[in-house]
């Protein structure tokens, strides 16, 4: 087969990969796949098995200005590259972008799967904080989303509720979750990276990784340690990863420090993924402090197979098809109290866990893709 791929995001310099990285990384192995690249992040860039297609003529770098400034060139693109008539599919997974090659792709009668890998109105909306500003980004976000689904021959997405959610909006989606290496996220010592970060070896870790941007309640725990900091005095927080798009990070340095308890807060900024095993396995429970409450009915998140993966427990806000798949490694909180309450019942009941996660490794993910595609084509 021979595929176009727009993903959503800078698929080669967004630190962070996505789901599409690891999936369709896979498939070129046994297909020609070919991606746009929209010139958005400032990371180094990423190797990649993929054919690189260059889809920007206004590299700016805020995602909204970009992709609103670009969409035209993207269909200009977009036409030109499927005119040649040898692609076989296109996999669509962005707003802007994904209108562009939809339409292209119809005109030349190429199929199209778009994959929704999370609920793109509220994420793009988490972006903003003014709450005018906010519903506007979220109402117009759907309106193209809705329409964009309505034009394409397959959906796939990330979890049962957002499967549910569709149908009651007249879609019908396949379920592809997301998943996780499990060759490369697996349980190992932690004391490398406790060392390289100035944590003891019987200090009390809360850790997180991931972006940081503001769907995630880090300032919730920033706000809990003073607390538990009194009942055990060598808790840390442990955060890796950065914010891309907004100043969270730097509310949350400046929120540490207002509180007094910078010292007890390690800020690593954005690290290689391939190191994200051994920081996570310096950490004592790892958390998935899901922020808006509407996320919750609909997210599965990456970090939920791969803390799992590393044999962590995980301390997370409700997610329901989280708990549905469950383990023995999984607290849930509600509220602050409850968060605390849990961090102190894990420090008295320190844990790890051996967890198959084969079913839901990226490979396959990978061979379900490829299942749809050929019952598609």
């Amino acid at each position: 087969m021979k595929i176009l791929l727009v993903s959503s995001q800078d698929y080669i310099h967004h630190p962070v990969p996505s789901r599409h990285h690891n999936i369709f990384e896979d498939i070129a192995l046994r297909h020609d796949v070919h991606v746009a690249h929209f010139h958005v992040s400032r990371a180094v860039p990423r190797p990649t098995r993929l054919t690189v297609e260059e889809a920007t003529l206004f590299p700016l770098q805020r995602p909204l200005l970009h992709y609103t400034f670009n969409t035209p060139y993207h269909y200009y693109i977009f036409d030109r590259i499927l005119k040649t008539g040898e692609f076989d599919l296109v996999v669509a997974a962005h707003v802007l972008a994904g209108t562009a090659v939809i339409h292209a792709a119809g005109k030349q009668n190429v199929p199209v799967v778009f994959d929704l890998k999370d609920w793109f109105p509220d994420s793009a909306a988490a972006y903003f904080t003014n709450r005018i500003l906010q519903e506007t980004v979220r109402k117009s976000v759907w309106a193209i989303t809705k329409r964009n689904l309505s034009l394409v021959d397959k959906i796939t997405t990330v979890s049962p509720s957002l499967v549910e959610k569709l149908r009651g909006f007249g879609f019908s989606a396949d379920l592809i979750t997301n998943g996780v290496d499990t060759d490369f996220f697996r349980p190992m010592d932690g004391s490398v990276a406790r060392s390289e970060l100035g944590i003891g070896a019987d200090d009390f870790v809360i850790g997180f990784c991931g972006s940081v941007e503001r769907w995630y309640a880090i300032d919730e725990m920033i706000r809990a340690l003073p607390t538990l900091i009194r009942h055990r005095p060598d808790t840390r927080l442990l955060v890796v990863g950065g914010s891309l798009f907004t100043d969270y990070l730097h509310e949350l340095q400046v929120l540490a420090r207002e509180l007094r308890v910078a010292d007890h807060v390690i800020f690593t900024g954005t690290k290689p993924y391939h190191d994200l095993p051994k920081y996570i396995a310096s950490m004592d429970v790892c958390t998935i402090p899901l922020s808006p409450p509407r996320w919750g009915d609909i997210a599965l998140p990456n970090k939920f197979f791969e803390y799992s993966a590393c044999g962590k427990p995980i301390l997370m806000r409700p997610m329901p098809d989280v708990e549905r798949i469950g383990g023995p490694n999984l607290f849930v909180y509600r509220t602050r109290e409850e968060y605390i309450e849990q961090v102190k019942h894990l420090m008295t009941h320190p844990a790890t866990f051996s967890i198959n996660l084969e079913r839901n490794s990226w490979k396959e993910k990978a061979r379900q893709f490829e299942e749809l595609f050929r019952s598609l084509l």
